[in-house]
């Protein structure tokens, strides 16, 4: 196990701690700040009249062990596995590490689906800008677990701490809501560009409306769904 360290100055010690632990952060997404140690080389001089000022300077180091924080237990293999489960873990774990989302990675298998749900302090990166990240991340995985072997294939999905069912819920009450709206105003309703999963959430929540129907409009990345009451033409 190795040890990473930045030295930083300030105008005070306090300042000197705070400018490395970011420098820190930046070396280490996700950082345990708790697991930092901090060595005081200078407390600094203000000198008489600002004349003679010297900066006070520390070092902060924590193990590097590949994981920080609560990411630091790696990926274990759980009992009665299957061998699937432990290539989509493999495969997940490793998709995080190269796009430096630090987490844990825990396997649930169904009859239907495979799923890798990830765990860690600091999951933004890895779930991108409306999810576009995530989304890429599930379908590589997917792609390449079951390459070769398309009647095997199971449901993927790759999960971060309930980012999937609590994007499923703000997308769907979005949908409804809109869908409202079309039909009160007799006009088109577009949504903001998602991703295919996403269209997908909001085409399933609303194909039972007998007063509207859903288009997916646009081309990728900004492919967008549009709502469209009955009596108007497309």
């Amino acid at each position: 196990m190795t040890e990473v360290s930045v030295e930083a100055t300030g105008e005070t010690v306090g300042e000197a701690k705070w400018s490395a632990l970011r420098d820190l952060e930046r070396k280490r997404p996700g950082l345990d700040k708790a697991a930092v140690r901090f060595q005081v080389v200078s407390e600094g001089e203000r000198g008489l009249l600002g004349v003679g000022f010297e900066p006070a300077r520390v070092v902060a180091s924590v193990e590097d062990d590949g994981l920080t924080g609560e990411a630091a237990r790696s990926s274990e293999p759980v009992g009665g596995e299957s061998e699937d489960g432990a290539r989509l873990r493999e495969l997940v774990d490793r998709i995080t590490r190269e796009v430096g989302a630090r987490c844990r990675v825990a396997i649930d298998e169904s009859d239907e689906e495979l799923r890798a749900t990830c765990d860690g302090p600091d999951l933004g990166m890895l779930i991108g800008k409306h999810g576009q990240t995530i989304d890429a991340i599930q379908y590589l995985a997917g792609a390449v677990l079951y390459r070769g072997r398309f009647e095997e294939r199971k449901r993927v999905i790759v999960d971060a701490a309930g980012y999937r069912a609590r994007r499923q819920t703000a997308l769907e009450a979005l949908a409804l809501r809109l869908a409202e709206q079309a039909s009160a105003t007799g006009q088109r309703v577009e949504l903001e560009p998602m991703t295919a999963v996403e269209r997908k959430i909001v085409h399933e929540r609303l194909k039972e409306d007998p007063e509207i129907e859903t288009l997916s409009e646009g081309t990728e990345p900004n492919r967008y769904v549009v709502i469209v009451p009955r009596n108007v033409a497309v």
